[in-house]
């Protein structure tokens, strides 16, 4: 007697914007899913007829909690087109503020939006840590919670005293930036960061950074979580000890494809070295294909349209070469997401911290990834300790900014000349392009790929489901009424369905 196969349409909250994931359920495990993006906004269609720098006063509005990226990824564009070289301080100011909003929505995302379903009375109130959890990261009233909005708050006030303003601010413009910090107002960036640095430490790891970075492998992490007693009861301790009894570490697998575009470039003077030697930024660019490490090939990238609603032909292009022309055709036919499918070299790929983790070679989640596979726990585990990676290098590009305060912080870019230009960086959520077209002074084409249109992305033209499609199979669904275990795989990949798609379908 063969089982029954359930379906269930699974509406998503707490991911920037509108999904939708419906699974198919056979003997209470997923085996296939299908991710929706519904809604449509039209941003790219926006710029097409204004002016070369309307990008960066337009881009940033995309998305209110990584507004500074797109920022980046714009005026990057830009700097390509005009063929500008960047003063150090240009770039040391630029990595500063990219690192604190990177960090800020590390910890919101993993705290403000993965660790509240470990609140889920109905899935979890027998479990043993429940009451802790509940304690912590109940909304609006946890104790993590309360903590890591006050903390990351502070942080963000570094973006605004650089930059003016946090989110949607507009410092960054072809040839570097228009603000030059006076060195009061970097002290008091530096007061701040010393003061979330050792916030971090005490609180989220429970240990120096120079103390987590000494764990290489799944051995050693068994051993620093039973060192001290501070180890366990961190924001890490506790998420490892609930994931684990909860099962996250066996399911929630991606495809072993993952993208990293890079971020983060090198001043000529600077004490800050690559992850990577031979590379000209702090992570590192590439493409991981099961076990093999790929230089990083622009050419490579492509768009499918096949299930998305959109008119194109041909159905697949390089972002250069693609449009967004809406075309809803409702339940009919094959598309089903306002989501394009980006693929690299004809392949779905995972982007995001773990990402970076494997292109930057951290031995940690290599050994992780080799023992139980790419996980939501590892996933998880990556944003949530990415920041041990990146403050260090923050503090030191704080310092380089106060010892050479004096230098230029803008070369001189006079107009933008036609041609085209691709901004391409690592966002808090993984690998984000702007790809532009300058034609007679004005934008003839902007193309966006965000992390969760690589992560969330729909199937293509050869049947290859998304990212967190195929990490949807095989995960268990105790009670189809409340499948909170889909939650922590999607919610893994942190979606921000608002960047990704770009009305609103109603169906009665």
């Amino acid at each position: 007697m063969s089982s029954e196969t359930k379906k269930i349409d699974i509406p998503f909250n707490r991911v920037e914007g509108d999904l939708e994931v419906k699974v198919d359920v056979t003997d209470d495990t997923i085996t296939d899913a299908w991710s929706c993006g519904t809604m449509y906004r039209g941003f790219e269609a926006m710029m097409t007829g204004r002016g070369p720098l309307d990008g960066l006063v337009i881009t940033p509005r995309i998305c209110g909690i990584c507004s500074l990226t797109h920022l980046n990824a714009a005026a990057v564009a830009l700097d390509r087109i005009a063929q500008v070289t960047l003063p150090d301080n240009a770039i040391r100011l630029r990595n500063v503020a990219l690192m604190a909003e990177t960090i800020q929505s590390d910890l919101r995302q993993a705290v403000l939006m993965y660790m509240a379903d470990f609140t889920n009375h109905k899935a979890y109130q027998k479990h043993p840590l429940f009451k802790e959890a509940v304690a912590r990261y109940q909304m609006l009233s946890g104790s993590s919670v309360v903590e890591v909005i006050r903390k990351t708050k502070r942080l963000i006030e570094i973006i605004a005293i650089i930059g003016g303003q946090w989110p949607h601010t507009s410092f960054m413009v072809p040839g570097g930036v228009t603000s030059i910090p006076y060195v009061p107002k970097l002290m008091q960036s530096r007061l701040i960061f010393n003061r979330f640095l050792e916030w971090y430490e005490k609180k989220v790891l429970g240990c120096t950074i120079a103390r987590w970075q000494a764990v290489t492998t799944r051995k050693e992490l068994a051993q620093w979580f039973e060192e001290r007693p501070e180890h366990r009861d961190s924001e890490v301790g506790f998420f490892i000890r609930f994931a684990e009894k909860a099962g996250l570490d066996t399911y929630g697998r991606g495809n072993d494809h993952f993208l990293c575009f890079g971020n983060f470039p090198l001043p000529k003077d600077t004490a800050v070295t690559p992850r990577v030697p031979g590379t000209d930024q702090l992570t590192t660019p590439g493409f991981f294909r099961e076990t093999e490490y790929l230089a990083l090939d622009a050419a490579s990238i492509k768009e499918d349209i096949t299930c998305s609603w959109f008119e194109q032909k041909p159905v697949v292009s390089h972002p250069f070469d693609s449009v967004t022309r809406p075309y809803a055709s409702g339940n009919m036919g094959k598309p089903y997401s306002w989501v394009k499918a980006p693929r690299y070299d004809g392949l779905p790929a995972e982007t995001g911290p773990l990402a970076e983790a494997v292109m930057d070679r951290v031995p940690l989640f290599l050994d992780l990834i080799r023992n139980t596979g790419a996980t939501a726990l590892v996933r998880q585990l990556a944003r949530i300790t990415r920041p041990a990676r990146l403050l260090p290098d923050m503090g030191t590009w704080i310092d380089e900014l106060l010892a050479h305060h004096a230098d230029p912080f803008y070369t001189p870019v006079k107009t933008i000349p036609d041609g085209q230009g691709a901004g391409m960086i690592q966002a808090a959520r993984g690998a984000l392009g702007h790809w532009v077209t300058i034609e007679n002074s004005k934008i003839s084409n902007y193309q966006v790929i965000t992390p969760t249109a690589w992560n969330g992305s729909p199937r293509d033209g050869q049947n290859q489901p998304g990212p967190w499609e195929s990490a949807l199979k095989g995960t268990p669904v105790k009670d189809p009424d409340n499948p909170v275990e889909a939650g922590h795989v999607i919610r893994s990949f942190d979606p921000c369905m608002v960047c990704a798609v770009h009305i609103v379908k109603n169906e009665k």
